[in-house]
């Protein structure tokens, strides 16, 4: 059992049964403290989940970390700027109208939002690293466009398996039975 502090508690309230119901927990709360019971590992990705709503995900966002295993991850402006002023790095984090952080979105196949000097990530494993990176080098002062060519430049080739490659053999027997199978069709 799991006890934690929401401060967006209609957006929970909200969805509690969707949240229950796809992350196989219960979910209770009195005010702003919220109380989740289930097995570990489940206990932990509602942890996460409710820890994205929180931060000012959508739903769909949030839940993808249970369906797609998707994770959260937070990155502090403070810890990785040496500037004074803050404000100035997360206008240059979030960019004119957002497209900045819509733009490395989109390059890193993930999701993120920014609240107060916190950037947030929701992302496959294999995207996290990349989405981090480029996150840390706009707040360091790296251009945009530098990171974005480089986003571009490393964007990881989609692997599709049309089925034309056979299984690879894993046993001797198998090894035989397919030199077998190759001797009785000629």
């Amino acid at each position: 059992m799991k006890t934690m502090t929401i401060d967006k508690i209609a957006r929970v309230i909200k969805n509690h049964k969707r949240l229950m119901a796809e992350l196989d927990v219960k979910i209770t709360n009195k005010g702003k403290e919220v109380t989740i019971e289930g097995t570990a590992e489940n206990e932990f990705i509602a942890t996460q989940v409710l820890d994205a709503l929180n931060f000012g995900f959508p739903y769909i966002e949030a839940i993808s970390m249970r369906k797609e295993n998707k994770q959260l991850e937070y990155i502090s402006v403070k810890e990785h700027s040496n500037q004074s002023n803050l404000e100035r790095v997360r206008g240059r984090v979030i960019g004119k109208g957002g497209k900045a952080l819509k733009t490395l979105s989109n390059l890193t196949d993930s999701a993120m939002e920014i609240k107060d000097n916190t950037v947030a990530i929701i992302a496959n494993p294999e995207n996290m690293q990349r989405a981090a990176t480029a996150v840390i080098a706009i707040i360091k002062g790296a251009k945009h466009g530098a990171v974005y060519k480089e986003l571009e430049h490393n964007f990881p080739k989609p692997e599709f398996d049309l089925g034309l490659r056979d299984a690879p053999l894993k046993t001797m027997e198998d090894y035989e039975a397919a030199l077998k199978n190759a001797d009785d069709s000629e």
